[in-house]
């Protein structure tokens, strides 16, 4: 695993497919924010809440310029699904060998189990606030809208 990105470090180059098979590049993004959480697995009891407060909250942090990527290990079919689902209406982009999560240095929880952590990275690619909790899904999106307003004031 990598080292882990902190506030203020560069965040590395993302560069997956989303659940359509649309390439996402972080450096395509035109100097927009993008909130780029990272989670367990699709339908989960808390990943889905965590979902689905990103999807609740994705008008104001649209609003407010930036872009919602999710990223998990699942692959496209379950990410597709989960998007139906809950009518995410962002891309979940598919990190089958977790490369990115390595990239990031997320943590792994309890050992085992892929870290749940949220990264706000600006329009220049700096990681200006990051929130890991496991368990707290929707507090991901609180968090994020929360940084953005202070990055926009």
């Amino acid at each position: 695993m990598g080292k882990a990105i902190q506030v203020g470090d560069r965040a590395p180059l993302i560069d997956l497919k989303d659940q359509n098979g649309t390439e996402r590049r972080s450096d395509q993004l035109a100097s927009s924010p993008l909130v780029l959480f990272f989670y367990p697995a699709d339908d989960t009891p808390v990943c889905t809440m965590e979902a689905c407060a990103f999807r609740d909250n994705n008008t104001a942090l649209e609003a407010l310029g930036a872009q919602v990527w999710g990223v998990s290990g699942d692959d496209a079919g379950s990410h597709g699904r989960f998007a139906e689902r809950h009518q995410l209406p962002y891309p979940l982009l598919v990190d089958r060998g977790n490369a990115l999560r390595q990239a990031f240095g997320v943590p792994n929880a309890l050992l085992f189990l892929p870290g749940r952590v949220t990264y706000v990275i600006d329009g220049q690619g700096v990681v200006r606030h990051l929130f890991s909790n496991l368990l707290d899904g929707a507090a991901h999106a609180r968090e994020a809208l929360t940084a953005l307003q202070r990055l926009a004031a």
